[in-house]
């Protein structure tokens, strides 16, 4: 894979040139951005070592991507594994991140797909859906996903296996993380499926005519 120059990609870091580029294209980057769609109350990191600070860096916008602090840094050894879920079904597109060019920048990054259920052991004894190298760079680095596979995202967990010390670097530190992709709304497909799962097949063809236009009312009957 051809990552060292994935940060290209972000043209938005190139762009103190003249004084208008900033807000020319910032609009363009935050079309695609899942901010919002992101459940940042149900979010987990593990082996942070300030409590919270793995929330923090998935919290900064866009427009804080350059800033500092917060980061998270690694507590035990260089390992960080986090569960980002989604408010609802997305397509996922590409990870935004940004690190620095020190040896404490992440180097491995596994992602595994639709998986609440990690811990360490398990992240890395299970295949992952993808496998990202990372670049060793301060500037926001941009790696696009085989959106074949995160079709369906209802949550993505990142392994943040190793960092470029090589062994001789125990701290791994990240100062910000993004996702790009669409989301998907999820009030046709669960009311659809519900709906299939109850109806018995005389009446099928008669009422699933009606399923599209009850949606609201099927869902809040069930309390889904």
């Amino acid at each position: 894979m051809s990552c060292h120059h994935e940060h290209d990609h972000d043209h938005n870091d190139h762009e103190h040139g003249d004084g208008h580029d900033h807000s020319d294209d910032i609009t363009p980057a935050l079309q695609n951005l899942l901010y919002d769609q992101i459940d940042f109350s149900a979010f987990t990191c593990l082996n942070e070592e300030v409590p919270g600070s793995g929330a923090a860096i998935i919290q900064k916008t866009y427009a804080q991507r350059l800033e500092p602090e917060p980061e998270v840094k690694s507590d035990a050894d260089e390992q960080l594994l986090m569960l980002v879920p989604f408010t609802g079904q997305v397509r996922l597109h590409s990870i935004l991140l940004r690190t620095s060019a020190s040896p404490s920048a992440p180097k491995t990054l596994k992602l595994h797909l639709n998986r609440s259920d990690l811990d360490f052991s398990s992240a890395s004894d299970l295949p992952p859906t993808q496998t990202l190298e990372l670049a060793q760079t301060s500037e926001v680095q941009e790696h696009p996903v085989k959106r074949a596979l995160f079709n369906t995202t209802r949550s993505l967990s990142l392994f943040f296996e190793d960092n470029f010390g090589d062994g001789e670097e125990d701290v791994t530190r990240i100062a910000w993380l993004a996702f790009k992709g669409e989301f998907m709304k999820l009030s046709k497909e669960p009311v659809s499926f519900l709906y299939e799962a109850a109806a018995n097949p005389s009446d099928h063809k008669v009422k699933g005519a009606g399923v599209l236009g009850m949606g609201s009312q099927i869902g809040g009957r069930d309390g889904m």
